[in-house]
């Protein structure tokens, strides 16, 4: 099994993981499965989590991937979720912007830990969103943007 697992979106079933999504609020922290047999099976605090984390997401229409905080992408992985070529993320690897391993063996390749992938991301798109505002405050105060 991978450990980067497939993308789940709720498709046909928005209503169900609503109605799913409340139950869930009102159970808190009580909540259970119950067997075929009968038998209550508690959910554990951790998935509880995993849970209240991922419903609102799949409600909003967001698929949702569940990867371990350490994974390690390679430099391909990691420019598909950047959006970038492959060789725009070398550079920004070879200047430090992001950090990284190198694999043993063979070529050692680079390695990207996912978090620090995301950290990045995370960083650029608030830059990108301030720089945003910052245009369409210049734009009305221009007159170019009516409200």
């Amino acid at each position: 099994m991978s450990s980067v697992l497939e993308p789940i979106s709720a498709n046909d079933e928005q209503s169900a993981v609503e109605a799913f999504g409340r139950a869930l609020r009102v159970v808190r922290p009580h909540a259970k499965l119950i067997a075929p047999d009968g038998r209550e099976i508690p959910v554990p605090t951790a998935i509880y989590k995993v849970l209240e984390q991922v419903i609102p997401l799949l409600i909003s229409d967001n698929a949702v991937s569940i990867v371990p905080v350490g994974h390690l992408l390679t430099t391909q992985e990691a420019s598909d979720l950047l959006n970038v070529s492959r060789p725009s993320l070398i550079k920004l690897l070879d200047q430090g912007v992001i950090p990284f391993e190198r694999s043993d063996g063979p070529g050692s390749h680079r390695r990207i830990r996912f978090v620090d992938l995301m950290q990045y991301k995370h960083k650029v798109d608030m830059e990108r969103r301030q720089q945003l505002r910052k245009l369409t405050q210049m734009s009305q105060e221009a007159g170019f943007y009516e409200d």
